[in-house]
């Protein structure tokens, strides 16, 4: 019997998407942040 089963595909699919969309939501925070930092810096410099 194969192990690629729907079901395990499906489970799969799943884990991985919820990762890439983990990463992605780091990605978009950490951008923020630091759009936050520059922007605190500059008003600081001036």
């Amino acid at each position: 019997m194969s192990r690629n089963t729907d079901k395990n595909i499906k489970k799969h699919n799943d884990k991985l998407h919820k990762e890439q969309a983990k990463a992605k939501q780091a990605a978009v925070t950490r951008k923020e942040k630091l759009k936050e930092i520059v922007k605190k810096f500059n008003e600081s410099k001036e």
